[in-house]
């Protein structure tokens, strides 16, 4: 792979390949820059790789969650509750359509949404629960999806950590993206996930009016002669040539380009090989920091998807007073020795648009609190070698001793 020499290891990082960089200049020489077949090739892999009927691409997968909340028709005077153990986007989506978003606490083992605490915290007004798979580890969502559905909510998984991942549940083997307790599934390709298409994000959903909706709204609300026009309302404005358009409702500019599909379809065939050397690198984080009391390894709800997760994450709990350090000089530290970190996420309701907005504040979601003050993600991404492991394996234990 072609890679710059780094000084300083980050925390994630993307693999470009020559066979990727190739795919992008053939279809650059196509042709074809935006609204070409390599979209809807890339839609159609995609839909194959998590066995669900329909995707979605677009630019980016906050536009994925905003169309999500449009398609099922969530607005005004509804509540839509997510994890505060995210990015920013999981929650704001819900403020885009005038929804109010929400959170609910965190699992303390695999730092995703409780659905004790989804049920416990449950208000009638929630129209849609958004349940987001921190680090790549699948929320529970039989669990989740119980509780919601059977309040009349809509599930959305936001699997922007979990490209490629899958999960065991009773005993049978169900792939992120193409399970029955979502309604829908939103996919990031940013530089740092597990595959990219520079920028970009997926819908996947079984759901047939919902992808066509979303399809419209991503252009503009447009249709064209494939789609069921309703006319102008005048005749002498009926003429439907084939330059014909109608726009049926306020959408957005969400397309996504050709050349970035076109890297989404090269990386899409490397995918197995990143999540492969991902869990490779996670194993000997576990093993070299397992035995460490001051720290905490990522832990799993289920051990049976220890082979099944995807790892766009390794956070380690660090119980920085014990140290008699801050985390940012222990951050400080690790990068004089080569190795980045980052911190991932400022519990969403402690923002401060959030805060003046809806009144939210420390107190809210303990168990997310608590993650946070001691979370730190280390560097993890496929490029790593076995030197690099080794470098970010010594830097810390040298720290905590």
């Amino acid at each position: 792979c072609i890679q710059s020499e780094l000084t300083v290891l980050p925390y994630g990082r993307q693999s470009i390949s020559a066979a990727d960089i190739a795919a992008v200049t053939e279809a650059m020489e196509s042709g074809w820059l935006t609204t070409g077949p390599k979209v809807a090739e890339f839609e159609q892999a995609c839909a194959e790789q998590v066995g669900a009927k329909h995707a979605v691409a677009v630019c980016n997968a906050t536009a994925a969650l905003h169309l999500a909340m449009l398609v099922a028709k969530i607005g005004p005077g509804d509540r839509v509750v997510t994890s505060p153990n995210t990015f920013l986007a999981s929650a704001n989506c819900a403020a885009y359509v005038g929804a109010i978003p929400d959170f609910s606490d965190i699992d303390p083992i695999s730092y995703n949404l409780c659905p004790q605490s989804l049920s416990a915290n449950w208000k009638p007004d929630v129209k849609a629960v958004v349940a987001v798979d921190y680090a790549g580890q699948t929320a529970d969502m039989p669990a989740i999806a119980e509780v919601a559905r059977s309040r009349g909510a809509v599930v959305i998984e936001d699997a922007c950590h979990a490209v490629g991942g899958s999960f065991e549940h009773d005993g049978e083997l169900w792939k992120v993206g193409g399970h029955p307790w979502a309604d829908m599934t939103t996919f990031s390709f940013h530089p740092v996930k597990t595959m990219t298409t520079g920028e970009g994000g997926m819908l996947v959903t079984d759901n047939g009016e919902y992808a066509n909706k979303a399809r419209m709204l991503r252009t503009h609300g447009m249709i064209r002669g494939d789609g069921e026009l309703q006319g102008l309302g005048d005749a002498a404005f009926e003429e439907r040539g084939p330059w014909y358009y109608e726009m049926q409702d306020l959408g957005y500019n969400y397309r996504i380009t050709d050349f970035q599909c076109a890297l989404g379809l090269s990386q899409l065939r490397q995918l197995e090989l990143f999540i492969a050397r991902r869990r490779e690198i996670v194993a000997a984080y576990n093993e070299a920091f397992s035995d460490v009391a001051i720290l905490r390894t990522p832990q799993l709800r289920n051990e049976k998807d220890r082979d099944l997760t995807s790892w766009h994450l390794y956070t380690l709990q660090i119980d920085f007073e014990s140290l008699g350090i801050t985390r940012t000089q222990f951050m400080k530290s690790l990068a004089e020795t080569g190795v980045g970190s980052q911190v991932l996420y400022i519990p969403v309701y402690l923002q401060p648009w959030y805060r003046r907005t809806y009144g939210y504040g420390t107190g809210k979601c303990p168990m997310a609190e608590h993650f946070y003050l001691r979370s730190l993600s280390l560097p993890l991404y496929p490029e790593m070698n076995d030197q690099d492991v080794s470098t970010v394996i010594d830097a810390i234990k040298r720290l905590v001793a």
